[in-house]
């Protein structure tokens, strides 16, 4: 009797650890452009969802046109990531009376993606100032989270602002949290979802990236305003202490969030916006 509960019990944790794998490569997984769109039905503004080019690559951008004397801002997603992890600022009605309003998704993590991450700051650089080359840069407001934080300001050319949600930009504080060891294994590699091995090898390779770039982060003609939860332990906090240490107190900002976590562009959506309106005049 004991063998066979045991044996029921074992098939029906089987059962959900499949379940629960399965959701989480689904719901983890880039959305297609039906799915991207679906977050805009009440939008008071539709979004132009375009395919784009740069060098041999192609990726998906998502645009807010409202008018074209207002400025534009720029949103540039961590790892993991996509263009839709910004859709809720986007499609408010308040940002929209404001902003046009810019996403993309990085390459690599582009719906059905065959291109591998580029393991890059300085490629990540030059692909984001071919999107903006067209627009009037001192209107341009850059976004950046998490990994998006250091593409964002590695910029040098002047732009409106450069605002950091929880930005990944210092290669000491940079953690390697143990479950990237599935991706490192190759016993285990094929449990990792598609999406999720772009972005291990990229946390892997992050930390010596940065080492090229984080003693210059302040040689830039851009005000930076940094925003950061001091809970966070997947970007920890002493990123954003260590920019502060590096700049001047008139060229950056830096605004704690108490006890907020690295999820701050989702939990915290109320209080980011407030942040994201003082930069629209």
């Amino acid at each position: 009797m004991f063998k066979k509960i045991l044996k029921i019990v074992s098939i029906i944790l089987l059962v959900l650890l499949i379940g629960l794998y399965t959701l989480f490569t689904i719901f983890t997984a880039p959305k297609s452009d039906e799915a991207i769109l679906k977050a805009y039905e009440k939008s008071n503004i539709q979004p132009s969802l375009t395919h784009e080019k740069y060098k041999n690559f192609s990726y998906r951008k998502i645009s807010i046109q409202n008018d074209t004397v207002l400025p534009t801002m720029v949103f540039v997603h961590g790892t993991i990531g996509s263009l839709n992890d910004f859709s809720k600022y986007m499609a408010d009605s308040l940002l929209q009376s404001k902003f046009n309003m810019i996403a993309y998704d990085r390459i690599g993590y582009n719906y059905e993606d065959k291109n591998s991450v580029q393991e890059s700051i300085a490629f990540e650089n030059e692909m984001l100032l071919d999107l903006i080359k067209e627009l009037p840069k001192e209107k341009v407001v850059l976004v950046g989270y998490s990994y998006g934080g250091p593409i964002a300001l590695s910029v040098k050319e002047k732009l409106k602002k450069i605002i950091l949600l929880a930005p990944a930009v210092h290669s000491s504080v940079e953690p390697m949290p143990w479950m990237l060891n599935f991706y490192k294994w190759k016993i285990t590699r094929w449990l990792v979802p598609k999406v999720w091995k772009q972005a291990s090898k990229e946390k892997i390779s992050h930390r010596e990236d940065l080492k090229k770039f984080e003693s210059n982060w302040n040689i830039t003609p851009n005000k930076v305003v940094s925003i950061h939860g001091t809970s966070d332990w997947i970007v920890p906090y002493e990123n954003s202490k260590m920019l502060q240490e590096q700049f001047d107190k008139e060229q950056f900002n830096l605004v704690d969030l108490d006890k907020g976590n690295h999820g701050l562009v989702w939990s915290n959506f109320d209080f980011i916006k407030e942040q994201l309106l003082k930069y629209a005049d």
